[in-house]
């Protein structure tokens, strides 16, 4: 595995700090632990965004989504199959381990929803910015540039 050393850019850069914080958490992160359950991320419209994860064999009362200061867990944990079911497993091939993925959210991303169909679990996003913090073009006018009048109150 490759190690970067990051800590000159820290020296070099205002206001990109929590770019480095998780350019060390992917380059330091275990692929082994994150690789189930598998997903997709997409794009389905242009500030809309849908993440599928397969957990085939979950139902929707053991499954849990929680969005909080910016990451989005998904959490999946089965329930202990009865004794009394009249079932002999005689071999399991479907994966039903409990398990914890976590997504990191942009800013102004927030969870439309979710559904639950043919054992993928569909989370909708979408990337709401706010008015202020919107691109807008500035005029450029001839001459001086106008000046800007403000009231203290």
């Amino acid at each position: 595995m490759r190690n970067f050393d990051l800590s000159p850019l820290y020296r070099s850069t205002i206001g990109f700090d929590r770019l480095f914080t998780l350019l060390d958490q992917v380059s330091t992160s275990d692929a082994s632990a994150q690789s189930y359950p598998p997903y997709n991320i997409e794009r389905t419209g242009e500030n809309d965004y849908r993440i599928t994860i397969a957990v085939a064999g979950f139902s929707e009362d053991e499954l849990t989504i929680e969005a909080r200061e910016g990451v989005l867990t998904v959490k999946g944990e089965k329930k202990p199959e009865t004794e009394g079911s009249g079932h002999e497993m005689l071999y399991r091939g479907i994966a039903a381990r409990a398990f914890e993925r976590r997504f990191q959210l942009a800013d102004h991303v927030e969870v439309k929803g979710a559904s639950l169909e043919h054992g993928l679990l569909h989370v909708d996003l979408v990337r709401d910015i706010p008015e202020s913090k919107r691109a807008r073009t500035i005029p450029i006018g001839k001459g001086e540039a106008p000046q800007i009048e403000t009231t203290l109150n």
